[in-house]
């Protein structure tokens, strides 16, 4: 499969099977994560992979009690190191959170390539996930997602056009509302 049909076919899984994740599958999904982009290369993230049930039922239930998380065989917490991150993005922001954003969006294509599913879960508790994660009070928690196989096999079609944007009301050319 090539990159443009992964994103074409790549869907957010809500009900996921029991199948555990094979170690050399895993293996290149943290693979996608490592050798993603950031900023300067600083790679300020850490992820943590949560394959405990029983944590993961309370990391999605800190998730606003979206407890179909706990049914994927991993969770992915993907968290953020202001401090070694990029400072000036934009001219005032560090890229900590942007940085961990573009690794999850890797995993998620390279996933899709593996028959995986995943879905980005950005309502969740900070505070509530740190507690349970042990994550230092400086870290930035950015975002999460289940990894795991999907429990319907018929999420394998392509995004239709007709529930995206047109390209006109998402480009423009030279400056910002010209098309």
């Amino acid at each position: 499969m090539d990159v443009f049909e992964a994103i074409r076919t790549r869907r957010s899984v809500r009900e996921y099977s029991s199948r555990p994740i094979p170690a050399e599958v895993m293996e290149r999904m943290c693979q996608a994560l490592r050798y993603a982009p950031s900023a300067c290369n600083f790679q300020p993230w850490r992820f943590i992979l949560v394959t405990d049930a029983e944590l993961r039922r309370q990391v999605a239930q800190a998730a606003n009690g979206q407890t179909w998380m706990a049914d994927a065989p991993v969770t992915i917490v993907g968290c953020g190191l202001p401090e070694q991150a990029y400072k000036h993005m934009g001219g005032y922001g560090n890229s900590a959170e942007i940085d961990v954003t573009i690794a999850l969006d890797h995993l998620t294509l390279a996933a899709v390539t593996e028959g995986l599913g995943t879905c980005w879960i950005g309502a969740f508790d900070e505070k509530q996930v740190k507690r349970l994660l042990e994550i230092p009070r400086q870290v930035k928690v950015a975002a999460m997602t289940p990894l795991g196989y999907p429990a319907s096999a018929d999420l394998n079609f392509p995004i239709s056009d007709n529930r995206r944007k047109p390209p006109a009301e998402i480009f423009c050319t030279d400056r910002y509302g010209h098309g």
